[in-house]
């Protein structure tokens, strides 16, 4: 049945196509308040339950039009930060900063468009085929063209108890959830809409976590060390001898920890020249180990390599991001290219970076093992798991100053509280320019350093929860699941259409 009325009626039929485009681009405004920093995750529900309200039931091109403006809406004040990177070198830069925020907004939102078409093509029963449709394009969202699995709709959720619902399904149950009650508030029917509302306010006090407890006394203590580097700073010959001896007096600061963890891209040199660098560091740090970002150039190609080192500077172990940014860190295709001939940053040889493969865990004497991570993969919640063995922790180092100073950060944050919430793993997260934190195994911050802060925090890391449900299998049985539910829907919908009884032939 329509969400709206029974007999079809659309409360914007009488207006002409742009304005109807508009309140509900407006209503993806909403929608985005519920997104780090903001956070009013009830905004985000309201928002959706009137935009799925007013989403037309009839007409391919009408319905298409009405999920893309509603996505237009959300995804151009939810991905706002992604100006942030072009205005760093703003005389140079700048005049892509408005093209590439209409082209992500318009782009994404043809994801949400496809949804609404699915759902008024396929399906008989809006209420339940649209918040299944519209999951099913943040997944592909999520994993097609390497995936951009920002701003999921569920994502709203981090802040409130239903978040512990990640470690069974990962962040396409919250996703599911929140537009199903939306779309189920949004018949206006009691029997469906009441049972949406009851199990919704009841589960709240279900999931609420109590106070954290306290770590144990013989729980390893790790020091985060966040310089404040500006991103326009951070490679200046001067100001970058300024920020790595601030990153020392950090390490040497106080009792010595356990672990020093520095943060993504921290030593403004190749791996390859920094032996007298990595021996100033290890003797800041007494003979605790340290973590740290560095590139690495190998064979004539480069890497974003995270590093253990031991006592006096020595390489105990690294690893090489995998999973890179595209235009970012790599142009995709730029190999390809490379053999025929066009050389520049966009291949491996001509200055971008090349994915690192192989295993995906360090050992770190006094931790165990741990799942290193670096800035972009902290977002792909089907590859922070799969290790050989389960690690004790995860560890994130990252350079966010990129992200700006605003919603960037923060949503990164709130990302890798539902890393640890979906693998049941503590996250040390240190960023450049904040936020660092650590974050325990169901997604509480335990301790942080303030975005847009030089600092250091000493704080003791808690302990792994069990292996959730989600850590065992990923997305695919709530994926399976999700587009079982679809099919039965048009199945359903089409024997309805040719049971002569149901068309009064």
């Amino acid at each position: 049945m329509p969400l709206w009325a029974e007999k079809g009626q659309f409360p914007l039929d009488g207006l002409s196509w742009l304005p109807r485009g508009l309140i509900l681009a407006a209503l993806g405004v909403l929608a985005a308040l519920g997104q780090a920093p903001i956070d009013l995750w009830w905004m985000t529900l309201l928002a959706l339950l009137l935009g799925f309200a007013l989403i037309p039931c009839t007409g391919s091109a009408r319905a298409f039009w009405h999920g893309w403006a509603l996505g237009v809406g959300y995804f151009a004040v939810s991905l706002r930060w992604i100006v942030s990177p072009f205005l760093v070198h703003i005389e140079k830069d700048g005049w892509m900063a408005p093209f590439a925020l209409i082209l992500m907004a318009g782009g994404f939102a043809l994801f949400w468009g496809a949804a609404a078409v699915a759902t008024q093509r396929l399906t008989r029963w809006h209420w339940l085929g649209l918040p299944l449709a519209l999951t099913l394009a943040e997944a592909l969202r999520a994993l097609i063209l390497t995936g951009f699995p920002w701003a999921l709709l569920g994502h709203a959720l981090v802040p409130t108890p239903y978040a512990q619902l990640a470690a069974y399904g990962g962040p396409f149950l919250l996703t599911v959830l929140l537009a199903g009650v939306a779309a189920a508030i949004a018949t206006r029917r009691l029997l469906i809409a009441g049972p949406a509302v009851v199990v919704t306010v009841a589960a709240w006090p279900l999931l609420m976590l109590p106070a954290a407890p306290d770590v144990a006394e013989d729980a390893p203590t790790v020091r985060l060390i966040q310089p404040n580097a500006p991103q326009e700073q951070k490679w200046d010959p001067v100001m970058s001898q300024v920020f790595f001896e601030r990153m020392l007096d950090y390490t040497h600061a106080d009792a010595a920890p356990d672990l020093v963890v520095w943060p993504e891209s921290a030593i403004a040199m190749l791996l390859n020249y920094a032996d007298d660098t990595l021996e100033q560091m290890s003797e800041a740090a007494r003979g605790s180990p340290v973590i740290v970002g560095v590139n690495r150039e190998e064979n004539g190609l480069y890497y974003n390599s995270f590093v253990h080192l031991e006592r006096g500077g020595q390489i105990a172990g690294f690893y090489d991001k995998q999973h890179l940014v595209p235009f970012g860190e790599y142009i995709p295709g730029g190999d390809l290219l490379h053999q025929v001939g066009i050389r520049g940053f966009g291949s491996s040889y001509g200055g971008g970076f090349t994915a690192g493969s192989g295993q995906r865990t360090l050992n770190i004497p006094g931790i165990g093992a741990i799942r290193p991570l670096i800035c972009y993969e902290g977002i792909f919640a089907e590859e922070v798991g799969g290790t050989d063995v389960r690690p004790a922790a995860m560890i994130l180092i990252t350079n966010d100053a990129w992200f700006g100073k605003d919603a960037g950060p923060f949503q990164h944050l709130a990302q890798a509280r539902l890393r640890a919430i979906e693998q049941g793993l503590p996250m040390v997260r240190v960023a450049n320019t904040g936020v660092s934190a650590m974050i325990d195994a169901q997604g509480r911050i335990r301790g942080k350093i303030a975005l847009n802060t030089a600092g250091y925090l000493d704080v003791a890391l808690p302990p792994a929860a069990p292996p959730t449900v989600y850590s065992r299998f990923g997305d695919w049985p709530l994926l399976a699941l999700l587009i079982l539910a679809m099919t039965v829907l048009t199945w359903r919908t089409r024997q309805i259409k040719v049971d002569p009884v149901q068309t009064g032939a």
